[in-house]
């Protein structure tokens, strides 16, 4: 939904005449401290809604319960955050159901009324001071507001400001370095949204994603004819930025003739298409990131160093989640996630234990931001209580570090920070949890199945005697503990690659 700085900052949106004239009338309004915009129809409150940032819309017309499901649908597609509330003849729970199953905030039965519009006001109200607090709380007050960047350390503030004054500036190209899962796109979406706002194109396109081959067609575009299978003329990625910005993530996997392209692109501030006889002027601000050190690359003759230099004017370097400066962040993110997730969770998990968050914060995060996503992701899966424990929290290289103990006995019981122990214990939960399908619960380990059972043999660990064998996903009822038929060579991979 795009903002209008003209509009006041809170605004109703009425659907249908009966709405606005019941709202006219003295004392409805008491408790709006806003302006009240009325749409005769769903028709004209959808061109209203792509123009303006509302903070309610209401809606009551005479249409079928069909039409206010489709209606519904189009608002969300275009608004996904601004509280909708229907108001209908509908005395059923099953039209109640179908709107807000459909994404409707709220359902009412007619006629509304005075109290009934003052509860909700006063809803919305608590619920607008709340998401304040939360953001507040969770997002970095540094970034610009059409960016929402979780952390409150003092790496992601400095990082963003550092991107901050490179944007303001006339520098073209812009370079954000840092490793894999650190957020460099949301740097260079905030460099983007301080020099264009959301006025003008952002392009992204992944240079590991692209073959050879495919990369100058992708980003310069191609005309008619230029080789088999160009039937049509195409537009690059170049052209699609007009005067916005492109780009390109992971710019050290883009092949060495490319790179000379792009050097003569942002030299000369035009590109060619591929198989065209003219140059195309480039307006595009370019944005590049790398995860790998590219001075590092320029020795192995993988990076071109006349392009780092003019890559590298003023560099943007992302710190690791790990690092001294941005650690902090780490159970803000972890929290962020938990509040985000949106598949079901019938525990209904709420929050973390204290030593689920020790954990977090000890571990040192290869991964960054994008492992932490996985790693809290897995834990809601697997925990079946209203806290995630430290039994929940499974590493993807769980099987290569010394863990503690589960929670129980983390205090207690220090002989239990042990490999063996915690090993054992999450591939006792992952058996439990995938009701002892070795093939699921070796999934959910990040292992073979091969592995699986030599895990089981090592740590004795047998089917409960307390009910009957469990089928496996792709066999039949076997004993679990005895591995399958390998040949030498599986049994020297498998060697190489799991540890003891």
């Amino acid at each position: 939904m795009k903002n209008n700085n003209d509009c006041p900052a809170r605004l109703l949106l009425t659907v249908g005449e009966d709405m606005a004239q019941l709202l006219q009338q003295p004392g409805w309004l008491d408790k709006w401290d806003g302006e009240v915009i009325p749409a005769r129809d769903t028709a004209a409150a959808l061109v209203l809604i792509r123009q303006l940032s509302l903070s309610l819309i209401l809606v009551s017309c005479d249409i079928s319960s069909a039409e206010i499901v489709k209606f519904i649908r189009e608002v969300r597609a275009i608004s996904a955050d601004a509280p909708l509330v229907i108001v209908s003849q509908s005395e059923g729970t099953d039209d109640a159901v179908r709107f807000i199953h459909a994404g409707a905030s709220g359902h009412i039965v007619k006629p509304l009324d005075k109290i009934s519009f003052s509860r909700l006001v006063e809803g919305l109200r608590r619920e607008e001071d709340s998401g304040d607090a939360r953001r507040k709380r969770l997002f970095c007050s540094a970034a610009p507001d059409g960016v929402e960047v979780v952390g409150q350390s003092a790496g992601a503030a400095k990082c963003l400001e550092m991107a901050r004054l490179v944007s303001e500036s006339y520098c073209n190209p812009i370079l954000i370095l840092g490793e894999t899962g650190t957020g460099k796109e949301l740097i260079a979406r905030s460099a983007h949204w301080w020099r264009y706002g959301d006025f003008s194109q952002f392009v992204a396109v992944n240079c590991a994603t692209l073959t050879a081959n495919l990369m100058a067609s992708e980003l310069f575009g191609h005309v008619k004819g230029a080789f088999t299978g160009a039937d049509r003329d195409k537009t690059g990625l170049f052209e699609e930025a007009e005067n916005g910005s492109i780009f390109l993530d992971e710019i050290s996997e883009m092949p060495l003739d490319l790179q000379a392209q792009l050097l003569r692109v942002i030299q000369e501030r035009t590109f060619r298409k591929v198989g065209a006889t003219r140059d195309t002027k480039c307006n595009a601000t370019i944005l590049a990131s790398s995860n790998r050190d590219l001075l590092k690359e320029i020795q192995a003759g993988r990076f071109r160093e006349d392009l780092y230099y003019r890559l590298a004017v003023l560099p943007i370097t992302v710190p690791a989640l790990r690092s001294e400066e941005r650690r902090d962040d780490i159970m803000l993110l972890a929290e962020y996630f938990l509040e985000s997730y949106k598949a079901p969770r019938p525990s209904g998990v709420l929050r973390f234990g204290r030593d689920a968050k020790r954990l977090l914060m000890q571990y040192h995060w290869p991964g960054n931001i994008r492992e932490l996503r996985n790693v809290v992701e897995r834990a809601i899966i697997l925990e079946r209580t209203d806290e995630i424990l430290a039994s929940s929290i499974i590493f993807d290289q769980v099987i290569e570090q010394a863990r503690p103990a589960p929670v129980e006995s983390l205090e207690s019981s220090p002989q239990d920070f042990s490999l063996e122990a915690a090993e054992r214990e999450f591939i006792q939960r992952a058996l439990d949890e995938t009701g002892w399908q070795r093939t699921r619960a070796a999934a959910l380990l990040g292992i073979t199945r091969a592995t699986l059972y030599a895990k089981l043999k090592r740590y004795d660990i047998k089917i409960p005697t307390d009910g009957p064998p469990m089928a496996d996903a792709d066999g039949p009822n076997e004993a679990v503990c005895a591995p399958p038929e390998h040949s030498k060579a599986s049994k020297v991979s498998e060697n190489r690659t799991t540890p003891a």
